[in-house]
């Protein structure tokens, strides 16, 4: 069919779901190179998709930009974040389209996230697809931008509330802006990239606020994860079991899973805990309430033995909970989690609390509430429903196939 390759952020909340995506195309007859810093080889899992380094990097420059990441809230740590992601496109402005040219990539598979893709197939003249792992990116007024927990308010105050805060974006997304301006110069493109032949979602259209106008080429979708290869079974004594996750960047704050764990045996619950490795085995020994401690858990399938869950928002996390048709308690930290955490409110599928000075007794009656009133769980699994039939990783590839095999 062709060579394909991935752009894409080194980051394993979308590094996961764009493997699954493309192992998906790799049976629709696409080679795949994910093309990236060597250091982030190790987050590639899936065997039969491959895996290109940029020449430049070590392992030092992939843990000095993860490192930016853990405490993404406050001005300072904010412009350190942002300019790491700048200092991270502009790495791949530099040397992708050389790797790209000499391994005969024929179209580019970009993450929304990363603004590297769309102008390296206007420099290679190449097809590209947008891989939309998170929130929509689409810019509309009548939405809120996606890292903002603003409530959906589609009326004239709403609007302009809304460009207020795109602007504010903007400002803020000053550095990463100039790294593509210098780039579009020097390449002598112009001030507007060619459209995408298509922009896949994993977000479902249920979980999003309403939309007046999308654009032609975008589709909702559901989650794009890989089939479950071995049936998991949790020890159950007759305590609902609560699954509690930070992800897989913010796992190393002991302090939340100590509450979370407590909230969960005040209502008689046990907590599944899953902290990404951010816990030393002395810290999960002793976290309170009898929780069953895992670095990482199968996740949609423990999902599906829980009757709630407790997660930071991130947006994977939450589909897995939504498909398992499972409540949430949200406590957004940073990036898009208070944008879905506002979403998540907006449809009835869970409530929102501040991760910040959380009280155990707080969280317990959240957690109460989610459990025992039946419309949580309810505006959950009519999200799960959606879900259920919206193709996965397989319709999503099947978009993409379709739309890059396209003659222009």
């Amino acid at each position: 069919m062709g060579h394909l390759a991935i752009l894409t952020a080194p980051l394993p909340g979308h590094l996961n779901p764009v493997q699954v995506l493309a192992s998906a195309l790799v049976g629709r007859g696409w080679r795949i190179s994910l093309v990236h810093l060597d250091a982030a080889r190790r987050f590639i899992t899936t065997p039969d998709i491959g895996f290109t380094p940029l020449p430049g990097g070590t392992e030092q420059v992939l843990e000095a930009y993860l490192a930016t990441l853990v405490e993404p809230n406050g001005p300072t740590r904010l412009r350190r974040m942002i300019g790491a992601t700048a200092a991270m496109t502009d790495r791949l402005l530099a040397e992708a389209p050389g790797v790209l040219d000499r391994i005969g990539a024929t179209a580019i598979l970009a993450d929304a996230v990363e603004p590297a893709g769309p102008l390296i197939a206007a420099r290679l003249k190449l097809p590209y697809a947008i891989a939309v792992t998170g929130l929509p990116l689409l810019g509309e007024a009548d939405v809120p931008p996606p890292f903002v927990g603003w409530r959906y308010r589609p009326d004239a105050l709403g609007r302009f509330r809304n460009r207020s805060g795109y602007a504010i974006t903007d400002w803020l997304m000053r550095p990463v802006q100039r790294v593509i301006d210098a780039r579009r110069r020097e390449w002598n493109l112009p001030a507007s990239c060619p459209r995408p032949r298509v922009q896949v979602a994993q977000c479902p259209r249920g979980l999003d606020f309403p939309r007046r106008r999308l654009p032609p080429e975008f589709h909702y979708g559901s989650p794009w994860r890989a089939a479950e290869t071995e049936p998991l079974h949790l020890p159950h004594d007759g305590r609902p079991l609560v699954f509690c996750s930070l992800g897989t960047i913010q796992g190393a704050r002991r302090e939340l899973f100590v509450t979370m764990a407590r909230a969960c045996a005040a209502i008689g619950a046990r907590a599944v805990i899953g902290h990404g490795g951010g816990l030393s085995p002395m810290e999960e020994n002793a976290l309170p309430g009898d929780p069953l401690v895992r670095a990482f858990w199968p996740q949609a399938a423990v999902l599906r033995q829980c009757a709630a869950a407790v997660l930071h928002g991130g947006f994977n996390s939450v589909l897995d909970a939504l498909a398992a048709g499972v409540p949430i308690v949200a406590l957004p930290i940073g990036f898009e989690q208070p944008a879905t955490a506002a979403r998540l409110a907006h449809i009835g599928a869970g409530r929102v609390l501040s991760p910040r000075g959380l009280s155990v007794g707080e969280l317990a009656l959240a957690l109460e509430a989610v459990l025992r009133q039946p419309s949580y769980r309810q505006a959950s699994r009519t999200i799960g429903a959606e879900i259920a039939v919206a193709g996965g990783a397989a319709a999503a590839a099947a978009a993409v196939n379709a739309a890059l095999a396209a003659p222009a």
